[in-house]
């Protein structure tokens, strides 16, 4: 099974796990900027030269190797499931991507039509009832997820233990994880582990948030899209994500962290 997801430095500084939903555009530009010493032009996802990534083949035997011997430091990063999920829903399902299409051709139109799902439209100022929605899309990722109908699920409302588990499963050992929500604090402690070509002074690094302005606006507070049923079924998908990653699943209002991540609980409970 190899390492999907992973991505390297060129100078094997770092290795990074990437998750979806989570600073991933930040952390892939600012890895590019220290072996470069200039960021990608463009979203770093499309970059096929200047970092290693499981996704280019060439890449693979240097990932390999130097993961299953722990080479370098390794790292990943974490995000409030509440807040996830609902950017996977803004992004991915109302908004309009980067090639001017809906995401993965049909599933908004199969959205609409099997599960009442409304996203609007950029004629009408994509006005929509985002809340009755967003809940009929929350019971679609629950059923991607359970029972793999209608579609297998998606890597962006996956949950994120999923993804965090196949680099240990498979013989990578995580250095370090921190959370979107304390970013520059997490990403610093990262920082002062590894020697980079080119120094990165976090202060100056400009945000990257590729999926900015692909579609509506969320229109009220986080809390407001989850009732009791919204959470049921967010327990259900996300509970390792929360007790894992310590976020606070009774309070969607708050999106920070309740507890530190213990990394050795992480790799017993995932490792299996």
């Amino acid at each position: 099974m190899g390492f999907p997801g992973t991505w390297m430095t060129e100078s094997e500084s770092m290795v990074y796990r990437v998750v979806p939903k989570c600073a991933c555009s930040s952390i892939g530009q600012i890895m590019y900027y220290s072996d470069q010493g200039r960021f990608y032009d463009g979203d770093i996802h499309d970059a096929a030269e200047g970092l290693h990534k499981w996704a280019l083949e060439r890449s693979q035997p240097m990932i390999q190797e130097n993961v299953t011997a722990h080479r370098s430091y390794a790292f990943t990063c974490v995000r409030n499931p509440y807040t996830r999920i609902l950017s996977s829903f803004f992004d991915k399902i109302c908004g309009i991507q980067r090639n001017g299409k809906r995401y993965r051709g049909n599933l908004v139109p199969m959205l609409v039509q099997k599960y009442g799902v409304d996203v609007g439209s950029p004629e009408n100022g994509f006005e929509f009832d985002q809340i009755a929605s967003f809940r009929r899309f929350l019971l679609f990722a629950r059923d991607t997820i359970r029972w793999k109908k209608p579609m297998d699920p998606d890597i962006h409302w996956s949950a994120m233990a999923g993804h965090i588990s196949t680099f240990i499963v498979n013989g990578g050992r995580y250095d370090h994880i921190f959370w979107t929500e304390r970013f520059d604090e997490g990403m610093q402690v990262v920082l002062d582990h590894v020697t980079t070509p080119h120094p990165v002074v976090l202060a100056k690094v400009p945000r990257f948030n590729e999926s900015e302005g692909h579609g509506p606006k969320r229109a009220h507070p986080v809390e407001a899209y989850f009732d009791d049923l919204s959470r049921h079924l967010m327990w259900e998908i996300y509970k390792r994500d929360f007790q894992l990653f310590r976020y606070d699943f009774d309070n969607p209002a708050n999106k920070m962290p309740i507890g530190e991540i213990d990394l050795e609980a992480v790799h017993a409970k995932l490792g299996r």
